[in-house]
Order: C-alpha cells, then structure tokens, then sequence
C-alpha cells in the first residue's frame, strides 16, 4: 500500500509528506542521500500501532522545496519545517519526532529546543551528545584534514565539488555509499585515504543488480536516482555547510537536556553510532544528554539502520510508541 502524498506548507517552505494512518502525529525525517522513501518499511507499521505516520521529503529533497541558499539549511531552519508541519497537521498538539542519519540531529535538536511541540523523540544510527561545544568544522579539521586525512564532510564543504562528482551518476553514487557503510561490506579501511581524493577513491562496489545485498534492491536504487536527478545534490550537501551556523544557534542550550522521552538504535558496524569511534557506549553517552533513553545496538548492522533492519527496528520502534 502506498501512502498518500501531500504537499504542505510549513511557513518558508513547501514540503512532500508521505502520510498513512490516523492518530497522533509522527514525524519521520530521513537522513542523506535519502527521501521519505527510507522509510518505507516503517510507514505502514508505524500507521497500524494506531498513528498518523508522516514521512517527509527534507527541503532540498525530492518533491519539498529547495532553496538555494546555503544559510538555508541550518539545523534551526529545518527544525523550524517540523515545528510548521505539526502546526499544518496537528495544531497545538505534542506529536512525536523519528529521525535517521541527518534525520536523527535534526530530531534529536527539533525536540530539546522545543519541548512544547515535540512529546517523544526516536533517533537512529547517530546518537545525541548535548549541543555542541564547538562547530564540528573545528573538530575533523583538527583530527582529519590538519592530520593530511580525508574526512567527507570537509569534501562536502566547498559548493559545486561533490555535486559534481554525485551528479554525474546518481545511481553510483548512492550505490557505492549505501554499500560502502552497509553492514554487508567485507571489513576494510576503506575511508584512510589522503586529503584531497574524492569521495568515491577506494570505496567498494558490488554488481548492479546482481550483487546487491537483500535490503538494497535495483527498484529501490531506481527509485533514488530518479529522486536525485530531478533534485541535485546541492541542497542535501547544504546541511554540511551550516556546522558554524548551527553551534552558534546551539549555544544557549549548552549544558541542557532533552527531558522527554528518547528511543536510540543503532547499528554495532556502522561508524556513526559509535561517532565516528570517539564513544564506546552510545548509549551510555547519550544518557549524560538524554536521561530517559532507551537504547539499542543491533549487532552486525551497518549505517542504513531501518532499512537493513526493518523487522528489528519496527519491532523496537511500534513497542516505544506504544509505551509513550
């Protein structure tokens, strides 16, 4: 069953929700390179337990808008889209956030700086580690870039380089980057390259189709190069130009909590769950941040949580909600 679309304006933008079920709101934000389609293993299940299960096109994504501008895509702008969706679908009700990837900073910080709108909170693959001390521009330039290592978010910095490199073959693109940090792949240090290689330098492949693991199939890849060759990348990569923009809106909640309920799952072979190897217990971590998290570490998996693991998640995620 395929969801209903429907294009909402959300205050400085328009955005592309896919929306099944009826109940209290939950939002569902996907992480980069993605869509709403990440979540479509989650929709259904999450409509069922008894909510109205909306997954958003990200501005700069798909079908929502996409504004051209870097200082577009601060964390404080798009947190701002979630506030006007809730507004647009459930006026002055608390409603729940679920994120991934990009998606899970962008709840995680959507609810701890707006507590009256946002009742529960659900992050998956990268967890919540307080509002930044500094902008993380500061930190992988000290340990990546001024060490003569690569690191992707300073390949993603400069406008125009990784789009051009990502435009030119969408589907190879989001293929080898799905792959590459995919619970699937052969162990490796594949991102010990030097600065200055591209993104793709040294990742793995597999065949397409025939190689594909089970969770990644050629309708899906259909799917997010026909997303991305009408979209561009330019306003997905605009998330990663705004670490300045978004420590400085961060600031003033230094030292605070998220006070509501947190859901976190993650995967033990995907490098963001552990941040990149900084934190050896996410969870642990995050209960520093976010006292009242539950959490969960699904063994063997890699970067693209729910859509690795669908059964797993859904079965975590539906008993979370149902607990709310």
């Amino acid at each position: 069953m395929m969801p209903e679309f429907r294009m909402i304006n959300v205050g400085e933008v328009t955005l592309r929700c896919a929306i099944e079920g009826s109940g209290p709101l939950a939002i569902m934000v996907h992480g980069f390179p993605e869509s709403w389609y990440s979540w479509r293993h989650q929709i259904g299940p999450v409509a069922a337990a008894g909510f109205t299960a909306c997954a958003i096109d990200v501005r700069g994504y798909g079908g929502s808008d996409k504004p051209h501008e870097v200082s577009a895509y601060g964390l404080k702008q798009i947190a701002q889209d979630l506030v006007g969706l809730r507004d647009a679908l459930a006026p002055g009700e608390q409603v729940v956030l679920i994120g991934h990837d990009w998606g899970a900073p962008i709840v995680w910080n959507a609810a701890f700086t707006h507590p009256d709108v946002f009742r529960a909170v659900a992050g998956l693959s990268v967890p919540f580690a307080g509002a930044p001390l500094r902008p993380f521009t500061d930190v992988f330039r000290e340990h990546f870039t001024s060490q003569g290592r690569f690191f992707y978010q300073e390949y993603f910095q400069e406008p125009g380089v990784a789009e051009a490199e990502a435009e030119a073959d969408p589907r190879g693109w989001v293929r080898k980057m799905m792959y590459s940090i995919s619970g699937d792949v052969p162990p490796g240090d594949y991102w010990n390259k030097p600065a200055g290689s591209t993104f793709l330098q040294g990742l793995p492949d597999v065949a397409d189709p025939a190689g594909l693991p089970a969770w990644l199939s050629a309708a899906d890849l259909d799917y997010y190069e026909a997303e991305f060759k009408q979209s561009g990348f330019r306003g997905p990569l605009n998330r990663y130009r705004n670490h300045e923009a978004d420590y400085e809106w961060l600031k003033a909640w230094q030292g605070k909590q998220i006070e509501q309920p947190c859901l976190f799952i993650g995967g033990s072979r995907d490098p963001a769950t552990t941040l990149f190897g900084a934190v050896e217990d996410p969870v642990a971590m995050m209960r520093m941040f976010a006292p009242r998290v539950e959490g969960h570490v699904l063994e063997g998996c890699g970067h693209w949580t729910q859509q690795e693991r669908p059964d797993a998640v859904n079965a975590l995620l539906v008993d979370w909600l149902s607990r709310l």
